[in-house]
């Protein structure tokens, strides 16, 4: 027998962007339609969402850690505490990051990631390479000993150890072989443009041979200027190209935040919360790819003054980028939810709340505070 939940009197996310009154149906871990919920047998639940938002769970495709935890960490450990605290603020499919490190221990963060999962948890849906294919000049917080040129052949090596996990890889396109790497790569995996000094034309080819993505925008790249647009510009004009923002009130200015949906549409933003081990815990000093980080408050920095990731969770990204940078729900729900689903590949199981997809789901009250999270179908 299955078990139905549905839920009732909310104010529904729909795929096209918009929220509408009605009920979302589920059976066992899956959403389903009311036709196949009202065939099923089992007993069933119900929620009454009356006055509240009902939205997809979200997904941070870019993130380092948490709870004092880090995915460089390169254990199971250190993966469930990271996905049962990302669970437990409503985002509810994750693919963490990595730093610039050697590729020994790539590989073994690789290793850990290959067969990983937690029931507890958000899902594991793989990783996402930041490094060491980077611009020396835009390094921000990487470690420059590990900066090498980009190579098909590591990544190839990288992705055989974690059987195929690695969902997106980053390069500065200036560097040596990038162009190479983004052709030869693009087809499998999601190419991000990050850590880079590249002007606009460089940018377009990189774009033209498969480049999809900008990492963290405005941040460890040239500013959009009048005359030398750059990475930004490139990105704009490219239909095909999706940017990451983060919205945590440290790494950008809500203008600046504005202006980014005026140059891309909500179809084209992705939300990340670039955490670290920060994330969760009080200030203090830590580490972020084998460096020393200081926090005090939202702000974590190098001992050099460079902003080093950030400490606040995507939900919270979320929530200020509504309630602080005068951005509507409907359309951060898409940048936090819908975009990166998109972006890696996971549209098929994630993402909205249509029949057929894993009923990953939160429900928030008119302030936008979390009111129940349900994971494949259970609610946490």
């Amino acid at each position: 027998m299955a078990a139905k939940h549905k839920i009732i009197n909310g104010k529904v996310f729909a795929e096209d962007g918009s929220f509408a009154d009605g009920t979302v149906y589920i059976q066992n871990e899956r959403i389903v339609s009311k036709e196949a919920y009202d065939a099923a047998d089992g007993d069933e639940t119900v929620t009454d969402a009356a006055g509240k938002y009902v939205i997809p769970g979200l997904t941070d495709i870019h993130f380092h850690g948490c709870m004092g935890s880090d995915c460089c960490d390169g254990t199971a450990e250190a993966f469930r505490t990271i996905a049962r605290y990302e669970l437990s603020q409503g985002v509810t499919s994750i693919t963490p990051a990595t730093m610039t490190f050697s590729e020994e221990t790539l590989t073994k963060i690789c290793e850990a990631a290959k067969d990983f999962s937690c029931e507890d948890g958000a899902d594991f849906c793989g990783l996402y390479m930041e490094g060491p294919f980077i611009s020396i000049a835009k390094k921000g917080a990487q470690n420059e000993r590990y900066i090498q040129p980009a190579s098909t052949q590591m990544l190839q090596r990288l992705q055989k150890a974690c059987n195929g996990k690695i969902r997106t890889a980053v390069v500065a396109p200036e560097t040596e072989g990038a162009m190479e790497f983004i052709e030869q790569n693009s087809r499998n995996i999601n190419i991000s443009l990050a850590h880079t000094t590249a002007d606009y034309d460089t940018c377009m080819e990189a774009f033209s041979h498969g480049a999809s993505q900008l990492t963290h925008m405005y941040n460890a790249m040239p500013p959009l200027n009048h005359r030398a647009p750059g990475p930004i510009g490139a990105g704009a004009d490219t239909d095909t190209c999706m940017a990451e923002i983060i919205c945590d009130g440290v790494h950008i200015h809500p203008a600046a935040v504005r202006a980014a949906f005026r140059l891309f549409g909500d179809d084209r933003i992705i939300f990340i919360s670039d955490s670290m081990r920060a994330a969760g815990m009080s200030d203090g000093t830590y580490d972020l790819g084998g460096q020393e980080v200081t926090v005090k408050g939202s702000l974590a920095t190098l001992s050099d003054g460079t902003i080093a990731g950030s400490v606040t969770n995507l939900m919270d990204c979320m929530k200020n980028a509504v309630l602080n940078m005068k951005i509507p729900l409907a359309s951060a729900v898409k940048c936090a939810a819908v975009n990166p689903v998109k972006a890696v590949g996971l549209w098929e199981d994630y993402g909205s709340l249509t029949p057929g997809k894993y009923a990953n789901i939160v429900l928030l009250n008119e302030n936008l505070d979390t009111d129940r999270i349900i994971h494949r179908g259970m609610e946490i």
